[in-house]
């Protein structure tokens, strides 16, 4: 049995002992795939040092998060693009819409989110999306850039049956997280309706730890908690939904 880890920010414990001791309890839970995702230029070399130190277990993304983008987004972008040129990575994401803390900065968000697209484009790479409160918004930006080359992941997937569809529709996957373990979330009746073809896990730690450490730092580990909660809702075995999910993954990051 492998699991995925397909979102986790386990680099902020970048050269630390925590880092080791996290990865290691990873692994004593079938945990052996961490995917890490960029979310401004302070985050580049933390995230590469880590998929550097680690390099059978953690893997590289690099993308600017939609709240990291501000009025000298330009900048940060030619930073990180520099960045992925010069090393290898998976995806490029974090990527996507934030309203919850900002709407003021909605144009350069989507211009920013324009960008980005197509470097995966170019680069033949997945993008991992970050929507918060814009799903109207983001399906607006997505029906304008999709084509055959439009592919990767809903991160941390709260959406409902339609918004769901719409994003598999479009070729993503969704992405699920310690969400669905909360008891009047809803996305379990979601997740319910769809087939694990169309799903991976996720943890998002150091945030949004599942049950029964809701509230708590989060950690990569946890994830056999929404794994198993995701076998219960199907009526599978944890061993089914570890390698069903684990394969997607590899579908969406080549590897």
């Amino acid at each position: 049995m492998q699991l995925t880890d397909t979102h986790t920010h386990i680099y902020y414990h970048a050269d630390t002992l925590a880092l080791q001791e996290q990865i290691n309890r990873c692994l004593e839970n079938n945990i052996s795939r961490l995917f890490l995702p960029n979310v401004d230029t302070a985050s580049i070399t933390n995230v590469l040092n880590t998929a550097s130190a680690y390099p059978e277990n953690c893997y590289a993304m690099l993308g600017l998060h939609p709240c990291s983008v501000k009025e000298n987004f330009r900048e940060e972008l030619a930073s990180i693009k520099s960045a992925i040129e010069e090393n290898n990575i998976y995806a490029i994401g974090e990527i996507g819409l934030d309203l919850y803390w900002d709407k003021s900065t909605l144009e350069e968000q989507k211009e920013a989110f324009r960008i980005q697209v197509g470097w995966a484009k170019e680069k033949n790479l997945p993008i991992v999306i970050h929507c918060r409160d814009a799903f109207k918004e983001l399906f607006e930006l997505l029906d304008e850039q999709k084509d055959e080359k439009l592919y990767g992941i809903f991160h941390c997937f709260t959406g409902n049956l339609e918004q769901a569809r719409k994003a598999i529709n479009l070729g993503f996957f969704l992405g699920i997280g310690g969400v669905v373990t909360f008891k009047n979330a809803g996305l379990d009746k979601v997740v319910e309706q769809l087939d694990l073809k169309h799903l991976v896990l996720e943890t998002d730690a150091p945030y949004l730890a599942p049950t029964p450490y809701r509230g708590k730092p989060n950690e990569s580990s946890y994830l056999i908690h929404i794994a198993k909660k995701v076998a219960d809702i199907h009526g599978r075995s944890l061993a089914d939904v570890a390698n069903i999910t684990t394969e997607n993954s590899k579908i969406v990051f080549g590897i």
